[in-house]
């Protein structure tokens, strides 16, 4: 008789690295936009032109003509960067709300990357970085629109991964804050009294210097203001040491909303 030999259990691949794991989430953001992208081509990239344009031209021309110019520059030239902060602002939090509760309540696509190896915190990474890539591409026009119309120096170049860092300074807490709300009352509150009067009075139409001073200390404190700022000063070429500072406090504020947003995605979608 031979030797009888005790069966093995079979192996169980193991599941493939973190990184791989966030990169094929990440796909799935890509595939998504891909079918979807003609619903919100116009709001992405027409919009933040339109403005620039309405405004910039429009505006300005009657602002240039009482006023002259506004910080040395055209009204145009002074405008542009603001709104290439306010539309990364803008892109990202429509990324890190609305479809973040899709993801989560309406259609629950988090659910169903959980029944894959993925983890509630790569499928944050993943949407975080698909965030990014939103921002990046919507400020990518409008710099290129800025750079056709002779609206900046070379220095134009490093607004983008500054609009992208704006992007996820505001996406990362506004993840935090989607994932803990049970429904879309806390996203409009959000929008109507945090998004509004942050557009308006960050400095992106008018220096901040024209505000009551109560009010213009409030605005130092916001990070749209220092997404502001940073930008305008590369778009103009006018980099200083003070540009640290603000790309210091978006830093702090991207990775308080990371922290904040992985604690809040484990806590809803992990059981």
């Amino acid at each position: 008789m031979g030797l009888s030999t005790a069966p093995t259990a079979p192996t169980v691949p193991a599941d493939p690295p973190a990184p791989v794991m966030v990169g094929r989430a990440y796909l799935s953001f890509v595939d998504t936009f891909r079918r979807t992208w003609r619903g919100s081509a116009a709001t992405m990239f027409g919009v933040p032109v339109l403005q620039l344009l309405a405004f910039g031209y429009g505006l300005g021309h009657l602002i240039g003509r009482t006023n002259g110019p506004v910080e040395g520059v055209t009204y145009v030239a002074f405008l542009a960067p603001g709104l290439v902060a306010a539309s990364a602002m803008q892109t990202a939090l429509e990324e890190a709300t609305w479809s973040v509760m899709a993801a989560i309540k309406w259609q629950r696509t988090y659910h169903a990357m959980l029944a894959t190896p993925l983890t509630a915190g790569q499928i944050l990474l993943s949407h975080l970085l698909w965030a990014a890539t939103m921002v990046a591409m919507s400020t990518a026009v409008l710099l290129l629109v800025i750079a056709v119309l002779g609206l900046g120096t070379g220095w134009l170049v490093l607004a983008l991964p500054a609009a992208v860092l704006v992007g996820l300074a505001f996406a990362a807490p506004a993840m935090a804050m989607t994932a803990r709300s049970e429904d879309t009352q806390s996203l409009t509150y959000l929008y109507r009294f945090g998004v509004v009067p942050l557009f308006l009075f960050s400095g992106t139409f008018f220096p901040i210097s024209q505000l009551p001073a109560w009010l213009e200390r409030l605005a130092w404190v916001t990070a749209l203001w220092h997404g502001v700022a940073l930008c305008r000063d590369l778009v103009l070429g006018r980099v200083g040491w003070f540009d640290l500072v603000h790309v210091g406090y978006l830093l702090a504020l991207l990775a308080a909303g990371l922290l904040l947003a992985d604690r809040a995605f484990r806590r809803r979608l992990v059981v």
